[in-house]
């Protein structure tokens, strides 16, 4: 009798054997998968004749995921662009008659219109979202913010009327109480949350050194 011997390369093995399609999200990502979770309130044990939890969580998260606010505010008439307030330019003001809308330019903060009575988690609860079990790390939440896609221009001069604004997807990695402002980090080409060194952002950016 020989004790059973395993091959050196038996993890090559094991991923050339495939036996079907298989359901394991195959993509990288830099987000947990409990920050696509929507919050449903259902009891955990069902009564006869309603949806399971889980099944309701899941119809859920895919309706939720054909939603895009930018679609959704051009259907109602509004242009993201012009939702951020600009420079004023009194030489360039139109005349009433040029006008179909208000002849005064667009000059309060979204933060005036800002309510979250009806908002399903607190700001905590967001960024807790990034908390994975069994990890002392917290990892960025997807979301999508109104920026602008000149980086330099808006850090110079958020109100500049150069400047284009668009629902850009990110990662949000922090959450400041005293100011209200969510600290977000644009996402790459392939969707993923890096550094200037190729690596996933944690914990709001904090490094070991500060």
């Amino acid at each position: 009798v020989t004790k059973f011997k395993m091959p050196k390369d038996f993890k090559s093995l094991l991923d050339k054997q495939v036996v079907g399609p298989s359901t394991e999200v195959q993509t990288e990502s830099d987000f947990p998968v409990q920050s696509f979770k929507p919050k449903v309130q259902m009891p955990f044990k069902r009564l006869p004749g309603q949806n399971p939890r889980q099944v309701e969580v899941e119809r859920r998260r895919q309706l939720y995921l054909t939603f895009d606010i930018a679609e959704l505010l051009a259907s109602k008439g509004i242009d993201s662009n012009q939702l951020m307030p600009r420079h004023l330019d009194p030489d360039n003001m139109p005349a009433i008659e040029e006008t179909k809308d208000s002849v005064f330019p667009i000059y309060l903060p979204l933060k005036v219109f800002d309510n979250d009575e009806y908002d399903c988690r607190t700001p905590e609860e967001w960024i807790s979202l990034g908390l994975e079990p069994g990890s002392l790390d917290r990892k960025p939440v997807p979301g999508k913010a109104l920026l602008p896609t000149d980086d330099v221009l808006g850090h110079e001069d958020p109100k500049s009327r150069e400047l284009i604004y668009k629902w850009i997807d990110v990662g949000v990695l922090d959450y400041d109480k005293e100011t209200e402002l969510y600290l977000v980090h644009k996402t790459d080409k392939n969707g993923l949350v890096r550094n200037e060194e190729g690596k996933p952002i944690l914990n709001g950016g904090i490094t070991p050194e500060g």
